[in-house]
Order: structure tokens, then sequence, then C-alpha cells
């Protein structure tokens, strides 16, 4: 089957058969131009087995089988459009040596439209080959924390809590705050927008798959302006720090396999190692506020992780706040821990953005009225449009996710390589104790 349509068989017949060794060439200049070897080589070995599992598959019904196919497709039909594309180039190569002009200019025109394409088609099978984040298809928990900067970083704090509250919102993306804590002091108004000196906020953000869409957001995120109660005009710096953690349901934990209370999940906390405290409920809220033991601290203390939890007027429901909380914190650390044990060349989002350990991911200044992410590079204006979840953010946002993803490439290469040149090193090794 010809994989461009309007070819027809006649014009095909009439390609000298000598030529065709030139046009291979030429295609497979055009691979290596969009694709590295090592990548294609890599996807044809998981198509080649996803071709044989499949063919198994049909002749006896396998769940392990069928799973592995089911992950193996998205390579296998990656590969197939990228190799119909590279069939269709050859194809044009030949007919651009035609002596029939108007043909020759038709295929000139076609082969543009192709190899336009195939930028788009090799990053897009170097994506599948990438391992997806286990957490990928959760939902999350967006926490928000000021860092350095006193009372301002505390300000900001609230509106960064706001901003991801009102993307949310725009996007009919489900959330609920499950936690919001402000220290005493006077409100503070920029951009027209009241903020308050936040503690610590949380928000339960509940749609499958937010965890992928907000996983990019995780670290320090820095503000530079003149604060309201800045009578010299000085410019102050402040910092925000941001977690993303993947939230399970209360019955089960990242995946199968895993449980709460199974003890080889990294989510299992012994709740002998848990300390409970039951403390009055402190700041506005209301006749409830320091009446009753309503709210709950605990305290992870083999690790020295707290999470307390007042907002609800219910004990238990602060009670299953907390667990959810402290179970994805620890979860989070001691996945962090088996990956800075694992090859440098695959380090994970979550090792990768440690907040304790990184630098700014993102500034928001003021005075200039641009944010700016240092991972992909892009700069947008209209900072309040950034702040109120606009479409700015969206941009920044989806530069972020772009920006994981080539990191992720180049990370697959890199292993690939380092993998093709210890097995090179092994071979020459037995070749030399065979001689």
């Amino acid at each position: 089957m010809l994989t461009s349509q309007w070819l027809c068989r006649g014009c095909l017949k009439t390609l000298a058969q000598s030529q065709t060794r030139q046009f291979l060439r030429l295609a497979s200049t055009d691979a290596r131009k969009n694709l590295p070897p090592i990548l294609l080589r890599r996807a044809q070995n998981l198509a080649a087995e996803h071709d044989k599992l499949a063919s198994a598959l049909e002749k006896d019904y396998n769940s392990d089988t069928a799973k592995r196919v089911g992950e193996l497709s998205r390579v296998a039909d990656a590969l197939h459009k990228w190799n119909a594309a590279q069939a269709t180039i050859v194809e044009l190569n030949g007919l651009i040596e035609s002596e029939d002009a108007e043909m020759r200019q038709l295929a000139k025109d076609e082969l543009s439209v192709v190899r336009a394409k195939m930028d788009t088609l090799a990053n897009a099978l170097s994506v599948s080959l990438t391992p997806r984040d286990p957490f990928a298809d959760m939902p999350c928990f967006l926490e928000v924390r000021p860092g350095p900067g006193g009372l301002e970083g505390r300000f900001f704090a609230d509106s960064v809590f706001r901003m991801y509250e009102r993307y949310c919102q725009r996007k009919g993306i489900r959330t609920k705050v499950m936690k919001r804590e402000v220290t005493d002091g006077n409100e503070s108004t920029v951009y027209g927008m009241s903020e308050s000196p936040l503690q610590e906020a949380i928000l339960e953000i509940l749609d499958p798959g937010s965890y992928d869409l907000f996983r990019g957001e995780a670290g320090m995120h820095r503000v530079q302006r003149v604060p309201a109660t800045e009578s010299s005009g000085r410019t102050h710096t402040s910092a925000v720090a941001v977690w993303v953690l993947p939230l399970f349901a209360e019955e089960e934990a990242g995946g199968p396999g895993e449980s709460f209370n199974d003890p080889e999940s990294i989510f299992y906390i012994d709740p002998k190692e848990v300390k409970e405290e039951k403390m009055r409920a402190s700041g506005a809220g209301g006749q409830h506020v320091n009446k009753t033991e309503s709210a709950i601290r605990l305290t992870h203390e083999p690790t020295g992780v707290t999470v307390s939890m007042q907002d609800s007027r219910s004990q238990h429901r602060n009670r299953l706040d907390a667990w959810a909380v402290l179970r994805s914190r620890i979860g989070q650390r001691r996945r962090e821990e088996r990956e800075e044990q694992a090859q440098s060349l695959r380090n994970s989002v979550l090792s990768q953005d440690n907040i304790a350990r990184s630098s700014k991911i993102r500034t928001y200044n003021y005075a200039q009225d641009r944010c700016t992410d240092h991972r992909s590079g892009l700069d947008v204006h209209n900072l309040f449009n950034v702040l109120e979840g606009g479409e700015m953010l969206d941009k920044l946002m989806d530069s972020t996710k772009e920006w994981l993803i080539q990191r992720d490439i180049a990370a697959l290469v890199a292993e690939e390589e380092a993998a093709a040149a210890s097995s090179a090193k092994g071979g020459k090794k037995t070749n030399n104790r065979k001689t």
C-alpha cells in the first residue's frame, strides 16, 4: 500500500531501480536528523516485542501479556507513523527526479509538508520511549508555604495559593481547600488584590491526572516587588515553596500491589511510630475555636515529619486529612531516597526538584510586569493575568511540561548510550579472554 495516497502506480514504475539505493540514503539522512539512532533502535526492538506478544495473545490470552502489549502499544503506534512518513519521503525523493515538471513540483510541495511533520513525529516517538511517572494519572495535593522573605513572603504565598485556586476554577478542575492557616497581621493590597500573611495552605486537587498537570510547579517561586509598607520604594526579594504530592484514595495507594496496609509499600506507616496530639483549634473560625479539642497533630517519630490539621470542626475529619497528608509526605521522602540511590542518568521530577536543595524555578517581577520560568527560559508579560490563573499561566505550565519531556528524552539517550558503551566494553573483555 502506498503511504502517499495521490501517487499512482504508473508514476512509481517510471522510477529506475538503480535510483532506489540513492533514495534510501536520503531517507536515512532524514532519520538521523530527526531521531537519535540509538532511540530508533530501541523503538524497533520494543515494537518487535509488541508484535510478537500480540500474535501470541491471539492464540492464548494471558493478562500479563495483555498488560505488556498495552504498555508497548504507544511505542509501536508512534514508530508506525514515523516509518510511514519516512517511506513517503523515499517515494517523493524519487518523483523529484521525474521528467514531468508538474509531477516534480507536486513532489517538492508534498516533501516540504512531510519533512515539516518529521520533527513532531520524531519527538512523539521519543516521548513514547520515556517511562511515564507512576503517579501521572492520580489527583494530588498542592502545598504552599512561605520561604525566605519574612512577612512579605507570607503575603506572596497567599497570592500563589490563590493563583492555583483560580486556575483550577477557570479550567473546571475540582478542588478542596484542605488547610489554610494565616498568621496575625494586617492584610496587604497589591494589583488591587488583598493578601493575607499565609502560614501554610494545602489544596486538594481531585481530578485524575492532576498530579501530571501540576508536578512541574514544585519548587521555589521567587518574587521581586516593592512591598506596600516600603516607604523608600526599595524592591524586596522573597520566595515561596510549592510542593506537589500524589493523592491516594482512603482504601488504596499508588497502584496495584501497593496498599496503606502493605509493609512493602512506600506509603505504609506503622501507627506505633506516629505520635498523635489533640489540641484546641486556634485562629478565626467561630465559637468552636478554643472550645473543643478538634485539632490534630501527627508526628512521624522516625523522620520527624509533622502534620497538623484544624480546618474541620470534626476531630475525626481532621485526623483523616492529617493521615492522608502524612502518608503522601512520607511516601515522597522514601521515593526520593530510592531515586537518589539509582543511577544519576535517570533522575525523576521529585528527586530533581527537591525543594530543600533546588534553586528558584520561577521569578515574578512586578516592576517589569514579567514572569520568567528559569527551566524552559520562557518570559511572559501581563503578570496580573498569571496571578489570576489565566492564559499566561497556561503558557508557563505548558513550557515547563515540554522542558520536563525534553529532559526525560535527554536522560533516556544518555542511559541508552551508557548501556551500549558498557555492553561494548563487556564484549571486548570476553573476546580478550577467548584470545
